[in-house]
């Protein structure tokens, strides 16, 4: 790896494009460097994983709806949408749309927390439909899901978004134009294009994380891969983007992040060097905000300690500033407390999630959010009882440079009426890597058969984990394999509608 550093330059001193951080990612994404087996089992899983949290949601309103949208753009030889039979094809900005929404909706794929945070596979909807309609091969796809996953983690490490109110998607949407470059093999100069426009048009504010949280938290990311393939198109007609698009006086870094005397260091692979950095996100065995996925299991531990719930006089969870201010107390949004609040908002409060983790000791993605069950008295008792404090400690293990040194949990104190107290922490998931049960592709499977089972067909399921399974050797056209289609009747709106423009 070779660390860059990004800082404003003045337009009175112009900067070289190979010193701009766009031409730098552009390089990466246009080295032919193979993907390495594991990399490559990795991109496997993540499919497999999308595909199942995608047909869980499908009927769901948001993903029904930006179905409907793309289903007014059919195409002979565009990609394909979940849900729908392989044979109809649509136009791949409107799959990566309707794709990337179905993929969201649940909040229950992969994730990468750094200095800033996001899920990466949220590429990986976009970067497909590119490479269905332009006719790759596996290998192209694999290059391009490695590449954008890379470009992803690595801005992730480097620059931080939220300090600054910036949604995570800024991130995400030229790391798919980097993926989306390197699936078709384009050179440098295209792909540097196609990121600058990418960054110039996905900088949006984290109010749609903020307060009532809307059905938009699923479409940001759906929305990005749709800016991608349009931003990439473009450049392929050798239209030209702002720049440079980080460093200049007027760009992103200077107005919008740390300003004109903040310096970023991102690190990239040198020439040659293999893709790496999907094997340092991680998926969610719970349906819920990653860092929810400590606390679940968290509570799961301490529940057959407590005899009485009823008896709770209080509860902290100690925790990392961002799990305090983004999903905890620390946020200051009355919302998070609400037992009318929508199912986007509870999976975003740490106090919601541990209060019904400790009273069920199950999760479900769906019944676990139920209006009524987010209703019952005792369970808004004690949801009511829980804070969140920040802690220095838990803030260091966050962000510890070494990997397997991060901790992304709490230590979690419960009080009883009493005066009786249970302790316990867990710093990362059961399903992360350094968790006491690590995902590996059985598990993906089951959590793929679990979540499909009731809207596809067992031979269409069948069918679908033999095809992505052999996802290193399918030819060109053979991505179409990727599709997966619901059973009769299970499908809601499968037709075009006529409440919107399309």
């Amino acid at each position: 790896m070779k660390s860059h550093r990004i800082r404003v330059v003045p337009s009175r001193q112009p900067i070289d494009r190979q010193d701009q951080l766009a031409w730098k990612i552009a390089e990466v994404a246009s080295d032919t460097a193979p993907a390495e087996a594991d990399v490559e089992a990795m991109v496997v899983n993540r499919i497999i994983d999308n595909a199942g949290v995608a047909l869980a949601a499908i009927n769901r309103e948001p993903v029904a709806n930006a179905r409907t949208q793309a289903l007014a753009h059919p195409r002979p030889g565009g990609a394909t949408l979940f849900g729908v039979p392989s044979g109809h094809l649509f136009d791949a900005e409107w799959v990566a749309w309707a794709n990337g929404t179905a993929v969201r909706e649940l909040d229950f794929h992969d994730t990468y927390l750094g200095a800033d945070f996001g899920h990466p596979g949220d590429a990986i909807p976009a970067v497909l439909a590119a490479a269905q309609q332009c006719g790759r091969s596996g290998k192209d796809l694999l290059r391009g899901i490695a590449t954008a996953y890379e470009i992803h983690i690595a801005l992730m490490k480097g620059i931080c978004l939220h300090e600054h109110k910036i949604d995570h998607i800024a991130h995400l949407c030229p790391a798919m134009a980097a993926g989306i470059g390197a699936l078709l093999d384009l050179g440098a100069e295209v792909i540097y294009q196609a990121v600058q426009q990418t960054v110039h048009v996905s900088c949006t504010t984290r109010q749609s994380r903020k307060g009532e949280i809307s059905s938009w938290k699923a479409n940001a990311p759906a929305h990005a891969g749709k800016l991608a393939i349009e931003a990439m198109d473009r450049a392929m007609r050798g239209e030209k983007s702002p720049s440079p698009i980080y460093e200049g006086e007027d760009s992103v870094i200077a107005w919008m992040l740390g300003g004109p005397e903040a310096v970023y260091e991102v690190s990239l692979p040198e020439p040659g060097a293999g893709r790496r950095a999907i094997l340092e996100s991680y998926t969610k065995e719970h349906s819920a905000e990653y860092q929810g996925q400590a606390l679940i299991d968290l509570a799961f531990n301490l529940r057959s300690r407590i005899a009485d719930l009823g008896e709770v006089e209080s509860a902290v969870l100690h925790t990392s500033h961002h799990t305090h201010t983004v999903i905890g107390t620390g946020s200051n949004d009355p919302q998070k407390m609400d037992p009318a609040a929508t199912r986007e908002t509870l999976d975003h409060s740490a106090m919601y999630i541990f209060a019904v983790a400790l009273e069920d000791g199950h999760w479900h993605h769906e019944e676990s959010y139920a209006t009524e069950r987010a209703a019952r008295p005792e369970t808004v008792s004690l949801w009511h009882k829980i804070r969140t404090e920040e802690d220095p400690e838990w803030n260091r293990r966050y962000h510890h440079p070494e990997p397997g040194r991060k901790a992304f949990g709490a230590r979690g104190v419960i009080t009883m009426k009493n005066g009786e107290t249970f302790e316990d922490e867990l710093a990362v998931a059961n399903a992360h890597p350094l968790g006491a049960r690590p995902f590996s592709r059985k598990d993906y499977i089951r959590k793929f058969e679990t979540l499909a089972g009731e809207i596809t067909d067992a031979a269409e399921r069948e069918r679908f984990l033999r095809d992505v399974q052999r996802l290193p050797d399918l030819k060109a056209g053979e991505l179409y394999d990727l599709g997966l289609g619901t059973a009769p009747g299970k499908l809601h709106r499968a037709e075009r509608d006529g409440r919107g423009i399309f």
